[in-house]
């Protein structure tokens, strides 16, 4: 089973949501550590339906407006829950094209290699200006039985992850600038 589908069931578990509350969610609270697409997300409720871990409730809104409110069954907190307390093992590292660009950045200029590394810098620093915005929505650290706290301590990680990231661009980008490249004779 494949773990969009307790994504999935870990947000219904917290409330009752449409679909397009679920994609917003995937946009927003999940958007730092977990990726769906809106097409991925009907099929995988649908799924989720059929194997009896959730339900909806059909409602109209205005006069024709329908939408289905989905929501977690027993069933669902029981598998929802048992993936949650099982181990996690440590993945391999995602794909990434810019550490394969790096990888292979010997057979650019110097200038260029460093350009490589300034552009992902200036990114990452971005971003990280931006989680420290989503940060500043915490007025103070959330009550540890709280849905925020969970969110809060992913956000740490996300900050933690993006500072050493732009340490590590910064001391590449060094390097490159002291260290002439070994030739040979």
């Amino acid at each position: 089973m494949g773990t969009l589908r307790y994504a999935i069931l870990g947000l219904l578990n917290r409330k009752a949501m449409t679909g397009y509350d679920l994609s917003k969610e995937f946009q927003t609270s999940l958007a730092e550590f977990w990726h769906a697409k809106h097409s991925q997300i009907y099929p995988e409720l649908k799924a989720l339906a059929e194997d009896g871990l959730i339900t909806f409730q059909t409602e109209i809104t205005g006069t024709v407006l329908e939408k289905k409110v989905y929501s977690i069954t027993e069933a669902g907190k029981t598998e929802f829950l048992q993936w949650e307390q099982s181990k996690s093992k440590i993945k391999r590292l995602p794909k990434d094209e810019f550490k394969l660009r790096l990888f292979f950045s010997d057979s650019l200029p110097k200038q260029a290699q460093i350009q490589l590394l300034t552009d992902q810098l200036q990114q990452h620093e971005q971003w990280l200006q931006r989680l420290h915005g989503d940060l500043s929505k915490f007025d103070t650290i959330p009550p540890a039985d709280d849905a925020a706290f969970s969110d809060y301590l992913v956000l740490l990680g996300a900050i933690s992850r993006e500072k050493s990231m732009c340490d590590w661009l910064q001391t590449c980008i060094e390097l490159c600038e002291t260290k002439t490249p070994f030739t040979t004779s």
